[in-house]
């Protein structure tokens, strides 16, 4: 084989190489874009849902695009393609209205003409107070983030979707609010943790319909203390094996 073979082949091997990086990129892109995107859990304000260390699979098709479906958000089109309305109840991405570079986690809780409220600690939607019944306590800090129990109750939303809330704090700041009507085109967000979550009762105020990103659907991973999945060496003492592709409801 003479020099000129040899550096042709070489050459057609690298740039065969590049080819395929290529296309895995643009099909990782297309997936990330379209289809499911991987999200962590940053904070605890969907505990006993989620915990800090989850990482999840979010379906970006579940509520249609928005501009904020793509890449960095870039403003080619205004309003959802192919939207379909979230249900009272999902466990949402969304961007964080009054800066959309921020994602966020929560629990869809009032639709658009909805009248939410909370009143002693109870949810109340359009006047009716939301049915909930305390099923136990947890005794467990990577759960509840505090070292005492922690009462948890049961929520059944109108349209029959049940869920854990904590109860960090009887007669928190959020435990009784003012009635809040969901504008046209936008979501009342609120989060399990009720005394420790930034959410619609507060700065996160309404999200629009364009905010959303997702729906929540599978923990793939789930590591304890901050670790990072990458620190493989950890797994063994901070891996939770019991969340693993378990689904978010």
């Amino acid at each position: 084989m003479s020099v000129a073979q040899k550096t042709e082949k070489k050459s057609g091997g690298l740039g065969e190489t590049v080819n395929v990086i290529v296309q895995a990129l643009i099909l990782a892109l297309v997936i990330r874009t379209f289809l499911f995107q991987p999200f962590s859990i940053p904070s605890g304000s969907m505990r006993p849902t989620l915990l800090e260390g989850d990482y999840l699979f979010v379906t970006k098709w579940s509520y249609g695009y928005s501009r904020y479906s793509l890449p960095f958000s870039p403003n080619l089109f205004s309003g959802r393609i192919w939207g379909s309305t979230p249900e009272r109840g999902d466990v949402a991405v969304f961007k964080f209205p009054p800066n959309p570079s921020l994602d966020y986690i929560k629990r869809v809780i009032g639709l658009p003409g909805d009248r939410i409220q909370m009143k002693g600690g109870q949810l109340h939607i359009n006047g009716q107070p939301v049915p909930r019944e305390k099923v136990g306590q947890i005794d467990n800090f990577d759960v509840t983030e505090v070292d005492r129990p922690v009462d948890v109750w049961r929520e059944t939303l109108p349209n029959g979707v049940s869920y854990d809330t904590l109860d960090l704090t009887p007669n928190s700041i959020g435990d009784d609010t003012r009635e809040f009507v969901v504008p046209e085109g936008h979501y009342f967000m609120m989060g399990d943790n009720r005394d420790n979550s930034t959410d619609s009762r507060f700065t996160v105020g309404f999200v629009p319909e364009d905010h959303l990103v997702g729906r929540a659907n599978v923990i793939f991973f789930s590591i304890a203390e901050g670790a990072s999945p990458l620190e493989i060496w950890k797994w063994p003492s901070l891996m939770r094996p019991s969340r693993l592709f378990n689904w978010v409801s």
